[in-house]
């Protein structure tokens, strides 16, 4: 996302002038890429040059042009967007990225410091950035924007650093404290000393009231509702912000429920209530009312923000709705998300679902995505052309029942703290500077040593580049801050110091991929690392050797993935409804009407919550089923084919289930049980509306390429220390040209580390595939 990415100056025409080549300007914030050849006629001669005299017509004789190496060329001039606009914004830590492609297919990017008080501040300064330097209105750049995607860690953050909302939990008689109690279980088994995280609800805001809900909806006590008027008057008086409503079995019967939330919004108007049988109406009372608590605590602050960029958006002028980015990689209106903010949790890096799927048909259906930003590393996995999505996660040690795409995220990236601790070893991470003061080498006052100091010490980032337009690398900066905090304290060299921080945040990359592949039982060795983010290209070399990974990419667009990502998503929502059945009992006849029943429900919202997109996307519903062996506590998800979202679909044979359930359960477990009876334990659906994509046109192959801009020592690691290798403007590489390290690319928004044993194919868009062509001669050690 953001922290490591190098910006190699103001522009790009340097280099051999009879390519033609995806145009990039860098001029401050914005980075314009054409992906498109020039109208007019093609190329006249060898490799993928422009017609005769374009390039002079516009910029003189190219072949005159002579500046120093590293140092930046004049910018190019300006490439006119072509309406409508498609615009993707995703707020990170340190910086706010914006990714916009036109009707063309061409794209543009910015970025901008991020503002923590108030991101808003940050996703218009993005809008007013690009605006400014495309000459253009910002009324009507907005204007003529026909799609706008927002992706926030908003959420994760408020929920990370408890700055919810005051919550007032109404639930049943007896069960005041089950939020405390959880699942009775300690999580971490080796650390008996972790404190429990603080509960959002605390105890003087918990009410109870009379009333009971059997497990079967049954009705085993009449609801009192005295006890709720009296709940309500409590609440109102100990200053609640918010209320959340969770009675026992409410999803079994959810009577009780809309009876207790209807006086709760008829005595107390003005304030928000979340209703657990509304919200997530799954059984386990702990991970519901966990979540309808959590989504309590969010509205006031996140839905407020939300409210409040839509209508500066709409102030600006843009005319379209604003689709926000879901936990579970799709999308939904604004309107929407301010009332379920519990479902953004994994807003921002969800966005890989749309992001891989772009380089799906190029690099084949088994992705491993690295994405290194400022503060974390996010790991995700596209196996057989799709991303596993779970029914929960956990953040800040609360359980969420909520859709979320599976990533593992890891404290590494690059303004990740590098400190000696009390024992005098030393360590890297979790802590990250932030985008103030960020990295000493920022020069915004930060003082400690981050994981971007080392890289710019060890000569992988250019001292004097800009990175994220205003910010300008100092390396003198970055060797104080490593001799004083790291280098002394363990009595040894700046490099010596700068490298060890790079071998510890590398190690912890490489556990990460681990984690969501070997120890799922997937073979690395098997897939595609796509290093993304500012930073993830200066670690993919060694995270793809350790793991046997021969083959790895770098996105074009790498330093704002997720906001180009945001752009190729599809609107979705997902239903679900309890059913703890025996399969053979209730038959392909029963699974029918569950799914009519949740069909009915689910395009009566959809058509609802969408309706001002809806004539735009083609409907489509996926079923699933939740099946496992009694006794057990986890479920398997069977996915069947999606239909037209305009029917119902139908369920398969029962005999089809249980193979495709024992298929799944041998591929997680190694093993099933031939004769066990198969429970039911949810039905569910997915709403997709798929919108349509913009196309990639990709330019020819090139005959010849650019040459290297200049040399410098870069740390290839301890095997290999720091020899001088060649280093090329991304900007000047041709598609279809090769290149051999070891070297070092410096793209718009990355830098590439290229290892001695590996060979890099420029691809369309400026995407590069690196493969290792030879034994580890010089390759990146670890």
């Amino acid at each position: 996302m953001d922290v490591g990415e190098v910006n190699p100056g103001t522009g790009d025409h340097q280099g051999p002038r009879n390519c033609w080549r995806p145009e990039e300007r860098v001029l401050e914030v914005l980075i314009a890429v054409d992906h498109r050849r020039p109208p007019g006629p093609g190329p006249t001669r060898g490799g993928c040059g422009p017609p005769p005299g374009e390039i002079l017509g516009r910029m003189g004789d190219p072949t005159q042009e002579k500046r120093p190496p590293g140092s930046a060329a004049p910018p190019e001039p300006r490439l006119t967007p072509v309406f409508p606009l498609s615009i993707g914004v995703d707020v990170g830590g340190t910086f706010t990225d914006l990714a916009m492609t036109d009707r063309l297919g061409r794209s543009w990017v910015a970025k901008v410091p991020s503002d923590n008080t108030d991101p808003s501040r940050g996703v218009v300064a993005a809008v007013e950035a690009l605006a400014r330097d495309l000459s253009i209105p910002v009324s009507r750049l907005l204007g003529g924007t026909e799609r706008f995607v927002h992706g926030s860690t908003v959420a994760t953050n408020t929920v990370l650093e408890h700055t919810w909302a005051r919550v007032g939990l109404v639930t049943t008689r007896g069960f005041r404290d089950f939020l405390e109690i959880r699942r009775g279980i300690r999580e971490d088994q080796w650390d008996h000393r972790a404190p429990w995280p603080p509960v959002m609800s605390p105890r003087h805001l918990r009410r109870t009231i009379g009333g009971r809900i059997g497990p079967e909806g049954e009705e085993t006590e009449a609801l009192d509702e005295g006890s709720v008027a009296a709940a309500v008057e409590a609440l109102v008086e100990e200053g609640a912000e918010s209320v959340a409503l969770c009675l026992l079995h409410s999803y079994a019967c959810d009577d009780h429920e809309r009876r207790v939330a209807a006086v709760l919004r008829e005595k107390w108007p003005g304030h928000l209530t979340s209703v657990s049988s509304e919200l997530v109406p799954i059984l386990g009372e702990y991970e519901r009312g966990s979540t309808t608590v959590a989504n309590a605590g969010l509205v006031p602050r996140v839905g407020s923000y939300l409210e409040r960029l839509a209508r500066e958006l709409g102030e600006m002028g843009l005319r379209s709705e604003v689709l926000v980015l879901q936990s579970n990689g799709g999308t939904v209106p604004i309107v929407a998300a301010s009332g379920r903010p519990v479902e953004l949790v994994l807003s921002g890096p969800a966005a890989v679902v749309g992001a891989l799927g772009r380089h799906r048909s190029r690099m084949g259906g088994n992705l491993v995505s690295l994405e290194v930003g400022g503060t974390s590393c996010d790991v995700t996995v596209m196996a057989g052309g799709e991303v596993p999505v779970t029914d929960s996660l956990v953040v800040g040690g609360h359980h969420l029942a909520v859709p979320a795409v599976d990533v593992h995220t890891v404290g590494a990236g690059g303004g990740t703290v590098a400190t000696v601790d009390s024992t005098g070893m030393l360590q890297v991470g979790p802590r990250g500077a932030g985008a103030v003061p960020g990295p000493a080498a920022y020069g915004r006052g930060g003082s400690e040593a981050t994981v971007t100091d080392a890289q710019l010490v060890l000569g992988r980032l250019r001292d004097g580049a800009r990175v994220g337009g205003s910010v300008v690398l100092d390396a003198g900066a970055a060797r104080e801050a490593i001799r004083r905090t790291v280098a002394e304290p363990l009595s040894m060299g700046v490099e010596e110091a700068a490298a060890g921080i790079l071998r510890l945040v590398g190690q912890a990359m490489i556990h990460a991929v681990e984690a969501i592949t070997v120890q799922r039982g997937r073979d690395p060795s098997e897939f595609v690392l796509v290093a993304a983010g500012g930073a993830g290209a200066l670690h993919g070399s060694e995270v793809a050797r350790a793991l046997g990974m021969r083959r790895w990419m770098v996105p074009g667009e790498a330093g704002v993935f997720c906001a180009m990502g945001m752009l190729h998503t599809d609107l979705r929502r997902d239903f679900s409804h309890p059913l703890m059945a025996d399969l053979d009992d209730v038959g392909s006849r029963g699974l029918a009407t569950e799914l009519e029943f949740l069909h009915t429900r689910g395009l009566d919202t959809v058509s609802s919550e969408w309706d001002r997109t809806l004539a735009d996307v083609d409907l489509e519903a996926a079923p699933w089923l939740e099946l496992r062996y009694p006794g057990q506590l986890w479920s398997v998800r069977v996915f069947l084919d999606p239909v037209a979202g305009v029917r119902a679909p139908l369920p398969p044979a029962v005999r089809w289930l249980r193979e495709e359930f024992e298929r799944r359960y041998r591929r997680l477990y190694g093993h099933i049980q031939p004769d066990g009876r198969l429970l039911v334990t949810a039905v569910g659906l997915t709403f997709l509306g798929r919108l349509e994509s913009r196309p990639e046109v990709q330019p020819d192959p090139a005959e010849t390429g650019a040459e290297p801009d200049h040399r410098r020592p870069v740390w290839m690691g301890p095997a290999h220390g720091s020899p001088v290798v060649d280093v090329y403007r991304g900007a000047d590489l041709c598609p279809g040209q090769h290149l051999e390290g070891p070297a070092v690319i410096e793209m718009a928004t990355t830098t590439v580390l290229v290892g001695g044993d590996e060979l890099v194919t420029v691809g369309g868009g400026g995407d590069l595939v690196v493969e290792r062509s030879r034994s580890d001669e010089a390759g990146v050690s670890r």
